[in-house]
């Protein structure tokens, strides 16, 4: 005779289903509890089995094992019922209009699993109008968890709760002081950080103008431009009639020279007024080819310090000729080739745990893939599998872990480079088996559809693509270097999809093809590759603003093959970065872009 067993977890739902039929019913309830006036019949065990709370009413000696009434008149009935109903059902609806009284009586009555669902309501509820009110909420309840996002939230938005929280205006000196003093602020100027104070100031000018002095100390001021530290602080009135701000702005002019005459090196980062703040985004440059064969290694760039930095994490096999891309909280590396393999797989790295994880395979094997992210999805376009150039390409739903093929592109590509631009995916250039393209097309995943686009001014293999904002008109992509069979190209182009035209920008500092490339701070980035002669591991940017190329510091590894992407938000971005309190400064800071939007070009 079979025997059919129940598994725990369906055997608690349907005795959970059972005690909430009889609560409903009214039936061997034990208890009674009453908010303002209504009562809700229960079973004690039950809420003794979500509540340390409840245990300790319930079994406590003096308590009467006869029906009783327990009475808590500080807490609404609607709040009141879901708690039970939580204690019943393990779910409760968490909304904007309940979510404060909810958690506030959840906390009371120690209801962790409603303060958790609470706790993930709001997280996903932040935003720079209520974090701050978020962050006072949660440390009132003592979530810590919520606190440390909200607070990292704060941190990360700077700039835009400065300029849209009513919240902002509303905080302690000393609570802003924790703020503008932390490395993790992100703000492109340090001259955000000073028209914070004086917003904050400006509200309530005759109580606030004594604490100039201390909140000017948390301004890195010697990182400001010269010039507007000369003219905005240093000749602001309340600046300028402060005693307790004049040894400031001595110290910082000396700091200013120092690092002008680059005489101080060595305490760049122990001095509070040049110590450079950890960046909002790093860019990761991932495998590639290095001298005779594939590597693993993988170096991050802090674009604060204009320093490299080996993250490698050891455990990854060497990878050349693949795609790397962020979406939702890991890298993903697609595809390529180890001088022996053509890959299918797809694996992932959690920038937070430093761990490599496996994702599905593809359904062909990709080297020289073109890789691109659009709305939540990853898309791998073309390669080669080891016997013929692709024209095919496929979509991955990170979600539910499975590749998707997709309508194949008009042309086969490998050594392309895709992007993605109002809605669509791009992809232009690469090699069909006989000759290097000059093509470039794109998809539209609504009609699932390839369309064909002007081509561009040169034949482009191994070329680097990437797209973004720009000052001057709409959205471009921009197309760097390459291959044209004949040489390495350091030239680049723009296209504006509103016009299908091309136009010429600025060269790069070096011909390469087969480099790495991305925008992070608004400046577009170009790394390693092959010149012609040998591998590079040189570095430049382009800043749309002043319509040039700038360079970088060297990576740490010649390596062309390489792919780049870069990682926002990081809890742990001091792991991908030159120490702050190091004694050492490893080169003076890069000059950020401060236009809001880098052109894709």
């Amino acid at each position: 005779m079979a025997t059919v067993r129940e598994s725990p977890a369906e055997h608690k739902t349907s005795a959970m289903s059972v005690f909430n039929e009889l609560r409903l019913e009214g039936k061997l309830c034990d208890a009674v509890v009453k908010a303002s006036g209504v009562e809700f019949r229960v079973h004690r065990v039950i809420l003794c089995g979500c509540s340390s709370y409840f245990r300790a009413l319930f079994t406590s000696d003096w308590c009467d094992t006869q029906m009783a009434v327990y009475s808590f008149p500080g807490v609404s009935p609607e709040v009141m019922r879901l708690i039970v109903e939580y204690a019943y059902t393990c779910a409760v609806p968490v909304t904007p209009d309940n979510v404060e009284r909810l958690l506030a009586a959840a906390d009371h009555f120690n209801v962790m699993g409603v303060v958790r669902e609470c706790c993930r309501f709001l997280e996903g509820q932040l935003s720079p109008d209520n974090c701050i009110g978020v962050y006072k909420f949660a440390s009132l309840y003592f979530c810590p968890e919520l606190r440390q996002r909200a607070y990292l939230f704060i941190l990360h938005h700077f700039e835009e709760v400065v300029r849209s929280s009513d919240e902002f205006l509303e905080l302690e000196a000393l609570q802003l002081c924790d703020i503008i003093e932390k490395d993790h602020l992100n703000i492109k100027r340090e001259s955000v950080a000073f028209e914070a104070v004086l917003r904050w100031i400006a509200h309530a000018p005759s109580g606030r103008k004594r604490h100039i002095s201390l909140l000017l100390s948390k301004v890195r001021l010697a990182l400001m431009d010269t010039n507007y530290f000369m003219n905005n602080v240093k000749n602001n009135e309340m600046v300028k009639h402060s005693e307790e701000c004049k040894p400031i702005i001595i110290n910082t002019l000396k700091s200013i020279y120092h690092l002008t005459t680059n005489e101080t090196r060595g305490s760049d980062f122990q001095n509070p007024l040049t110590r450079p703040r950890l960046p909002y985004s790093v860019l990761l440059a991932i495998g590639g080819w290095s001298g005779s064969s594939p590597t693993n290694g993988i170096e991050a760039y802090d674009g604060l310090t204009d320093h490299w930095l080996n993250v490698t994490v050891e455990e990854e096999s060497p990878r050349a000729y693949h795609g790397a891309a962020y979406l939702d909280g890991f890298v993903y590396c697609i595809g390529g080739f180890d001088g022996e393999e053509y890959f299918s797989s797809v694996r992932k790295l959690n920038p937070v745990t430093r761990t490599w994880h496996q994702a599905a395979p593809m359904h062909s094997r990709r080297c020289y893939v073109s890789v691109a992210v659009l709305e939540g999805l990853l898309y791998a376009m073309g390669g080669f599998d080891g016997y013929v150039r692709l024209d095919s390409a496929e979509q991955y739903d990170p979600e539910a872990n499975q590749w998707t093929v997709v309508s194949s592109m008009h042309e086969r590509r490998s050594d392309a480079s895709a992007t993605t631009l109002r809605g669509k995916v791009y992809i232009c250039g690469g090699f069909n088996g006989n000759e290097c393209l000059s093509t470039a097309e794109h998809y539209n995943p609504e009609s699932n559809q390839w369309t064909l686009i002007a081509p561009m001014r040169s034949p482009r293999s191994g070329v680097g693509v990437i797209a973004g904002a720009t000052a001057r008109g709409p959205k471009r992509d921009s197309f760097v270097g390459g291959f044209d069979r004949a040489n390495r190209l350091q030239n680049a182009e723009a296209y504006n999809p509103l016009t299908d035209s091309w136009r010429a920008v600025p060269t790069m500092f070096n011909p390469r093809s087969n480099f790495g490339i991305e925008v992070m701070d608004d400046l577009l980035f170009v790394v390693g590759g092959f010149n012609g002669l040998y591998t590079t591991f040189n570095a430049e940017y382009y800043d749309q603003k002043t319509d040039k190329w700038y360079k970088a510091h060297n990576m740490g590894i010649f390596r062309s093959a390489l792919s780049c992407c870069v990682v926002p938000g990081l809890p742990n971005v001091h792991e991908y970065v030159v120490p702050r309190d190091t004694l050492q400064s490893p080169r003076k800071k890069l000059k950020l872009s401060t236009s809001h939007c880098m052109l894709s070009m």
